[in-house]
Order: C-alpha cells, then sequence, then structure tokens
C-alpha cells in the first residue's frame, strides 16, 4: 500500500464514572457504563467500512470493552505503550479540585506528582507511531483522550503539549494519514454518524 493512503483510526473508549464526572482517569482500570457500551456500539457500523492491517488497543479495560463491542472480538493486540496517561496523585480528581492545591497546574507542562511526565508519554507514543508505520494498511488504536492527544502529537511530528488543542470526546473518533509524505490529520472528533463527539 502507498504511504499517502494508509490510514490510522484513533478510537476514544466509551463513558466511564469518571470521565462523566470529568474526573481525570488514569490508571485506575474502570469498566465502561450503560451509556459507554452503547457509544462503543455505535461505533462498530462506522468502522466496519474499513479494513484494518492492525488493531491495538489499551490493555485498560475501558478501551478493551470499546474495541469489543465496536466489534473487534478477535485480533486485538493490546499495548500498555496504548494505557493513559500515568496522572499520579492526581489520578481521580477534576482539574478545578487539582487547582485548588496547585493553581498553575497545567498537565501539558507538568504532568502530575508521581505520574508520568509529557516527555514519558511521548516516548511512548514515539513507541506506537513507529508499529503504527509499519503496518502494511490501515490501523485502528483503542485507547484514551490524553494519551491520543498525545499520540496524534507524535505522529505529526510536533511536540507533546500541542496534545492541548486536540480534545477528544469519549467515543470519539479521528483519522490520522499522509497528504503525499506529510503526516496529517485527516479527521478529529467525529462520533459513530459523523458530527462531533
Amino acid at each position: 500500500m502507498l504511504a499517502d493512503s494508509r490510514q490510522v483510526w484513533v478510537v476514544r473508549h466509551g463513558d466511564t464514572e469518571w470521565s462523566r464526572d470529568g474526573r481525570h482517569t488514569g490508571r485506575t482500570d474502570l469498566p465502561l457504563v450503560d451509556s459507554g457500551r452503547l457509544q462503543a456500539e455505535g461505533i462498530g457500523p462506522r468502522l466496519s467500512r474499513h479494513a484494518f492491517d492492525l488493531v491495538l488497543s489499551s490493555p485498560l479495560q475501558r478501551a478493551v470493552e470499546t474495541a469489543r463491542l465496536a466489534g473487534f472480538d478477535g485480533g486485538v493486540q493490546l499495548d500498555p505503550d496504548l494505557e493513559e496517561w500515568d496522572y499520579g496523585v492526581y489520578d481521580g480528581l477534576t482539574t478545578p479540585q487539582i487547582r485548588e492545591q496547585d493553581p498553575g497546574w497545567s498537565l501539558w507542562e507538568t504532568g502530575g506528582p508521581g505520574g508520568e511526565s509529557p516527555d514519558a508519554v511521548a516516548r511512548r507514543a514515539d513507541r506506537v507511531v513507529k508499529l503504527m508505520r509499519q503496518a502494511t494498511g490501515d490501523v485502528v488504536v483503542f485507547s484514551h483522550g490524553h494519551f491520543l492527544r498525545v499520540l496524534t502529537c507524535r505522529w505529526l511530528g510536533v511536540p507533546p503539549a500541542a496534545g492541548r488543542y486536540f480534545y477528544i470526546g469519549t467515543a470519539g473518533l479521528g483519522v490520522l494519514g499522509y497528504e503525499r509524505d506529510t503526516p496529517v490529520v485527516r479527521a478529529w472528533n467525529l462520533s459513530a454518524d459523523g458530527g462531533p463527539a
């Protein structure tokens, strides 16, 4: 397949209790809630129109369950590099709660105490980008909001802090690809029906 025709579909998992409440959910392994399961099922028809050479998922259950409900029961390669950003002591807190303790806090600049720095997350994303680029056809990736934003930055070759500009909602879809030989974002934050997530 020509480099400029390959696509990488990125999928954020469906709703969890914490994502609905705006709580940072890093390595805490939460399941989908009912609305998240419905979102995941809704993604299936959109993705079924494509043949994927490689299907990757974070091993955290909210991503694995999203992949399964979207129709990817078998052939999914679990990759710990696709886990969500480790927020450290800020896991489970909302941004306003964190800023009560640390008014100038920005995930994109410092990460979370006891967790990962932006550069550490970028190193994981770089390994995933290398794996995706080795695929001979299209790729689909099931992962998490902040990690997918960093992954997109690294696909484009820009610093991880630029991820602040790539919001993706729960069960949101994005498409990475090429314009000729330049890595680009072809679509972003789509819902299963094609509108914004």
